[in-house]
């Protein structure tokens, strides 16, 4: 099994990001990268560590490999996955949205269907069965991009001013195709090893050129991936900033300038119909977002214990007004947790054996994302009230001895003195008010696309037939006849 070792081995080749006009040439060392690119080798030795039980023989390589990579071929094999995943999520607490094992899970469900690839101009199957059994062996750490640039809300790529904005095929090889233009939004692409590239936005037939899914090294030539403002570089300390200096993902725009992607890399080439078929046909949606939603479950649980903690401290937890809040959270974070367990518990095998999660259940609770995670930070925010705000600047005003005794006088509680309590507020401010608490609301909010589309997945898969049936027979039972 990969380790963290070799992960962060991997990561030392000739990448080209940039950030604040500058080229990266090390992602391990640079301070907006380090972090995170730590905080992923610290997932790879979970993974490897035997005790942690997240390794099984997988049948297709006849090997060991990551449960979180697996494709579910019973029901003892989903609540496995399910289990390793939440190991992964507990050691991030829920804060690291795009770990390996989410685009792991969209490229298990390709590859239980390749059938699903196999277009009447070019069959492609064998390139995302392939490529999943390297996933398998490598443990490879691949993000996505899956979003055009955010061009024009109004109309699709074929429309835009200027050729190849979104990416798309510019020429097609005898061993490939040569791909321009860009794609967001590739959260952890600095620190992955590959991105696999597609479109999840609808596109109409004069989109063809810009109907593709492939995966590239982020290392290829011509690839280029221009970052967001880091939130760890700005950070004072780990102690003022818990969350930024550990967690923060670097969002990327992908740039293609003419690279070449080879045909075994090749999942949909300029097939528009084949976007919808390698995400919805093969169950590759339901299966990543169950994993998103196993995740969303344990973040929120991390905020449920810190508004819990924070009212203990205050010395309010015995208010009904604060337990109601309280209960409202507990409520929102098992309503979560119920739909994950309830995806499993409803899940079916599909006509090519694969266990698909309860889309019912997943997209349910999916389509109230846009709307829980602001309202749990409300709570925590009010719970919190002024304690965020009157806080020492920095951890420096903890050593130095003009400032220290004043802080310990006045800024503690019952039975908590003030460098606990200080940690605890600058955690709560690293989730409702720094940057990267900004970036964590927008990012919940968007998580599965505009709440529309979110919601329009719950729409068509909560099963209204069923429903409208019972009202139907009901309303069959009586009629106007008048009463006797």
């Amino acid at each position: 099994m990969r380790g963290g070792a070799d992960y962060l081995a991997a990561l030392k080749d000739d990448r080209e990001i940039y950030l604040d006009g500058q080229r990266v040439h090390d992602v391990v060392h640079h301070p907006a990268f380090a972090p995170i690119a730590t905080t992923m080798a610290e997932l790879f030795d979970l993974a490897a560590d035997p005790t942690n039980e997240m390794t099984y023989r997988a049948p297709e390589i006849d090997a060991e490999a990551n449960w979180v990579f697996s494709i579910p071929r019973s029901r003892e094999d989903l609540t496995a996955r399910r289990r390793a995943i939440e190991t992964w999520a507990r050691h991030t607490h829920g804060w690291v949205g795009r770990s390996p094992d989410h685009v792991g899970a969209f490229l298990a469900g390709f590859a239980a269907h390749p059938e699903a690839f196999a277009a009447e101009h070019r069959d492609l199957s064998s390139s995302v069965v392939e490529y999943h059994k390297r996933v398998l062996r490598e443990s490879l750490y691949v993000s996505y991009a899956i979003i055009p640039p955010q061009v024009s809300r109004a109309t699709t790529a074929h429309a835009w001013d200027g050729e190849f904005i979104q990416v798309g095929v510019v020429a097609e090889r005898e061993d490939g195709i040569v791909v321009r233009g860009s794609q967001m939004l590739a959260t952890g692409a600095a620190v992955a090893d590959e991105i696999f590239i597609s479109c999840i936005k609808p596109l109409t037939a004069e989109d063809r050129d810009f109907a593709l899914g492939f995966t590239v090294p982020v290392a290829a030539s011509g690839l280029k991936l221009y970052c967001r403002r880091p939130y760890a570089t700005a950070a004072s300390s780990g102690y003022d900033y818990p969350l930024s200096t550990r967690y923060d993902e670097t969002d990327a725009l992908v740039v293609f300038d003419d690279v070449f992607i080879p045909w075994e890399r090749v999942f949909v080439d300029r097939e528009v119909a084949g976007l919808r078929r390698q995400f919805f046909d093969t169950g590759a949606h339901v299966l990543g977002n169950w994993q998103a939603q196993i995740r969303f479950a344990v973040k929120l649980q991390f905020i449920a214990g810190l508004a819990r903690k924070i009212t203990s401290v205050n010395g309010v937890d015995k208010i009904p007004g604060v337990q109601e809040k309280l209960g409202e959270l507990a409520s929102v974070a098992s309503l979560v947790e119920s739909a994950v367990l309830a995806a499993e518990y409803t899940a079916e095998p599909d006509d090519a054996g694969m266990w698909r999660p309860g889309g019912r259940a997943v997209y349910g609770a999916m389509g109230l994302q846009a709307e829980l995670y602001p309202r749990v930070l409300a709570i925590l925010r009010d719970l919190a009230g002024g304690g965020v705000l009157q806080l020492p600047a920095s951890v420096a005003d903890l050593h130095n001895p003009a400032t220290r005794a004043d802080i310990d006088r006045y800024v503690q509680s019952p039975g908590v003195e003030a460098v606990e309590r200080i940690k605890l507020f600058k955690l709560v401010w690293d989730v409702v008010g720094s940057e990267f608490a900004g970036r964590h609301h927008q990012y919940e909010m968007f998580y599965a696309g505009a709440p529309f589309v979110a919601k329009g997945y719950a729409y068509r898969n909560y099963g209204y037939e069923r429903h409208v049936a019972d009202v139907e027979e009901f309303l069959a039972g009586y009629t106007a006849e008048p009463p006797r």
